[in-house]
C-alpha cells in the first residue's frame, strides 16, 4: 500500500520500543486510534454538509 515491506516495519517498531518501552505503547496507540476516530467523524461531518449544501442549491440533482 504505502511501499514499506515486511523489515521496514520490524524496525521501525523497534525503534518504537527502544523509544518508549513496552508499558507507553499500548497508551500511544489507544490515544492514535482515538485521533483517527476523531479525524474520521470530522471528514465525514464535513463531507455531510458539503451534500446537505449542495442538495439546498441544486435540489433536484438528488441521487437516492
Amino acid at each position: 500500500m504505502f511501499g514499506i515491506g515486511m523489515p521496514e516495519v520490524l524496525l521501525i517498531a523497534l525503534i518504537f520500543l527502544l523509544l518508549f518501552g513496552g508499558k507507553k505503547i499500548p497508551e500511544l496507540m489507544k490515544g492514535l486510534g482515538k485521533g483517527v476516530k476523531s479525524f474520521k467523524e470530522g471528514v465525514n461531518e464535513a463531507t455531510n454538509e458539503l451534500k446537505k449544501d449542495l442538495d439546498d442549491v441544486h435540489p433536484d440533482s438528488k441521487k437516492e
